[in-house]
């Protein structure tokens, strides 16, 4: 047990692991939570040394995302980092620690007006798996993705090398960007400890503006959406199959504003629509995220909604997402199988393709993610190789979740 009594001599805290801890049905040997950089650091070298395979845990919420896991000898558990460092509301910038929920770092800013623009669709992210995951929601058409606010991070190597990266810089890594690196890598790369965003004001005010149109109309209306001057904060779409499609529009901005920008919305949706205060479904996956469920991620141009929307819906899909920015979710049905979840790929993917985008099998049971191709065909395959040989050589981080095998 050299690498448990290496981890007790840096007074870190280190037990052995429970099935409650288990990944992918997997159960770790040792579970490690470190409670500061310093301790990550000293973690990594530890595992480093006796050549341990490691996994990174925020709230776990995600930690089926991606190819199925490997046989995991540590599981580096960062709950215990969940401090806010640092705020600064005239610059509109915050520094916290990786394992801090991303709730709690928005009820923390409240308190002066501003926020960080991105969703939560899947309740209890950690700000360390908001990055790995790169998840988003409705308003990423706003304020972007995380990888647009993302402005510094401070990260841990495989063999325990402390770097940073952007504010705040200390050192950097042979002068990669590591917030666009780690935002989306699935912490195959280096182990995220602190986190520097940047911030929006928080508005004080939204609206929806919602209407029902038939599948021959969904395209028209987006188009017409897309260009509008309206500059809306979301524009989502809800299709469940054999079904019409609803298309909400989110207006936010100053209590005065908002009522005459829905009002225009209505003008250019058309006197069918409704105007409501508050809508929930845009802010979930049309899929659980329990692990029972499989859910697919589409990408594609603008001009590829309608069209990947009505093939999905076709196959008996859900589908739900981002129609202003091209990203959609769509759910296959309860207990769908790896045939099935195959058919749908071979279907689909040629389809995005086709449009620009691709399709991932974002979460499923592991039976399914055993039999499918869960990221399908990355053409930027041997750069991110390159980057996981430079990163980590021993492919100790993470080995086999990411793409072709990373």
């Amino acid at each position: 047990m050299a690498l448990l009594d290496d981890l007790r001599s840096h007074d870190i805290d280190v037990r052995a692991g429970t099935p409650g801890d288990a990944v992918d049905g997997r159960v770790p040997r040792l579970v490690a939570r470190p409670g500061s950089t310093e301790q990550v650091s000293a973690t990594m070298r530890a595992a480093h040394a006796v050549g341990a395979v490691t996994m990174v845990r925020g709230n776990g919420s995600k930690l089926r995302w991606g190819a199925p896991a490997t046989e995991a000898d540590l599981l580096v558990d960062v709950r215990g980092m969940r401090t806010l460092l640092e705020h600064q509301p005239g610059d509109l910038i915050v520094r916290a620690e990786a394992g801090m929920p991303l709730a709690d770092l928005q009820e923390q800013l409240r308190a002066s007006g501003q926020r960080l623009g991105v969703d939560e669709p899947v309740a209890g992210t950690t700000l360390g798996g908001l990055i790995a995951s790169n998840a988003s929601g409705p308003r990423r058409l706003h304020t972007g993705t995380v990888r647009d606010l993302l402005i510094g991070v401070t990260v841990v190597l495989a063999d325990g090398t402390v770097a940073h990266s952007g504010g705040k810089v200390v050192k950097n890594v042979a002068g990669y960007d590591l917030c666009k690196l780690m935002t989306g890598s699935f912490g195959t790369l280096a182990v995220v400890t602190e986190a520097t965003f940047r911030l929006h004001p928080a508005p004080d005010a939204s609206g929806w503006a919602t209407v029902r149109v038939d599948r021959d109309g969904l395209e028209p209306l987006l188009e017409r959406l897309c260009r509008t001057q309206l500059a809306p904060a979301a524009l989502e779409i809800d299709a469940p199959p054999g079904d019409s499609v609803t298309v909400a529009l989110l207006v936010e901005g100053t209590t005065a504003g908002v009522p005459g920008r829905l009002a225009a919305a209505r003008a250019e949706i058309g006197d069918d629509a409704e105007l409501v205060d508050d809508l929930d479904w845009p802010w979930l996956y049309p899929f659980g995220t329990d692990g029972d469920h499989t859910g697919l991620k589409i990408t594609c141009t603008l001009g590829g909604v309608a069209t990947l929307t009505a093939g999905a819906t076709d196959l008996g899909l859900h589908v739900r997402g981002s129609a202003g920015t091209g990203v959609l979710y769509a759910a296959l049905p309860p207990g769908a199988d790896a045939v099935e979840v195959a058919a749908a790929l071979d279907t689909l993917r040629p389809l995005a393709a086709d449009h620009g985008g691709a399709v991932v099998v974002l979460d499923a049971p592991r039976a399914v993610r055993d039999a499918v191709d869960v990221w399908g065909p990355v053409p930027a395959t041997p750069i991110m190789r390159r980057l996981k040989d430079q990163f980590d050589p021993a492919a100790l981080l993470a080995p086999g979740r990411f793409v072709g095998g990373i």
